[in-house]
């Protein structure tokens, strides 16, 4: 029997939300007589905002509660920040799509008074905010001149504690400002070489309940075949270094022809550490590629950066 509804998890910020609604809208272009509804809530990521993530973990820090509400019938799927999603699943439970991705850069946002510099030009001393210990490892790096806050809150509150001069500038990802309708605010889109972005950074991930063929083919008509391949590769990158978000781990992934070239990152926090190798191979076989890379990195010496970050977490 055809499926007549689809119930949609998503978390309540604005973000979030308009993710969620650009996914409904899409598949009632492509299901015109299917009623979709979305069942908004607050995870516990949403709910602690004096407390910097890193220090109250992140497996599932966005998504448990939208997964509870699949596992107990509530709800048939739910629309995640692909970055968000931990690489391994509740039992039961997949990845079903994977969306478009927009520009996964990170993104520079400054305050009036710094307009006229880019961020190799920022003064000493100069306050940047960012909740990512990716980002603060890698700028640390490049830049040990400058002084590093944790930001916390959603972008239009992170915005105004900029304009507010309480940081100089923020790194954002400037897929979010774009869907947000912040594009306008990017003041600069940080170069790769400086900056690899999270895994999954800039897709929507569509998660489902497993052996619901019907539901599956309803969220396939989203998937982009191109971003699906780049993101299983930095997914399987980060599952074999058993990373999360919160973890100095930063990637980046091009298709050439029938060829995926992957790029990865592990630093130490405090930026004296950089390791940074890439992998290739065919697009056919994406998750083999990441696995390549993270064996190369770990003979590098990854696993001893990771483990000196996770046992500082657990002081």
């Amino acid at each position: 029997m055809a499926l007549d509804q689809l119930r949609i998890a998503s978390r309540r910020s604005q973000l979030a939300m308009v993710q969620t609604n650009w996914v409904k809208g899409e598949l009632e272009k492509a299901c015109p007589n299917m009623d979709i509804s979305v069942e908004a809530m607050a995870t516990q990521g949403d709910k602690i905002l004096d407390v910097a993530l890193a220090k109250i973990g992140d497996k599932g820090l966005f998504t448990k509660e939208l997964e509870a509400q699949m596992l107990v019938d509530r709800a048939d799927i739910a629309v995640h920040s692909l970055k968000d999603l931990p690489t391994n699943l509740p039992e039961g439970l997949m990845l079903g799509c994977i969306t478009k991705r927009e520009d996964p850069a990170d993104a520079l946002v400054v305050n009036e008074k710094f307009k006229e510099h880019q961020l190799n030009s920022l003064p000493e001393g100069s306050i940047v905010g960012t909740s990512s210990l990716r980002r603060l490892a890698q700028l640390r790096y490049h830049y040990p001149h400058l002084i590093f806050k944790d930001v916390r809150g959603n972008v239009i509150t992170r915005l105004e504690k900029l304009d507010a001069g309480n940081y100089d500038c923020l790194i954002l990802a400037a897929a979010g400002l774009s869907r947000l309708g912040f594009g306008d605010r990017i003041h600069q889109l940080i170069p790769s070489d400086i900056s690899l972005h999270a895994v999954g950074q800039g897709a929507l991930g569509i998660e489902c309940v497993q052996g619901k063929e019907d539901v599956l083919d309803i969220i396939k008509v989203l998937e982009h075949q191109e971003t699906s391949q780049r993101c299983l590769a930095e997914r399987s990158f980060l599952r074999e270094l058993e990373g999360g978000c919160q973890v100095p781990i930063g990637v980046n992934s091009k298709l050439e022809g029938e060829k995926l070239i992957l790029t990865g990152m592990v630093a130490s926090l405090d930026g004296q550490k950089l390791i940074r190798d890439k992998a290739s191979g065919s697009r056919s076989s994406p998750e083999k590629i990441g696995i390549d890379l993270a064996n190369a990195l770990k003979a590098q010496g990854a696993m001893e950066i990771l483990e000196d970050i996770f046992k500082e977490a657990r002081k």
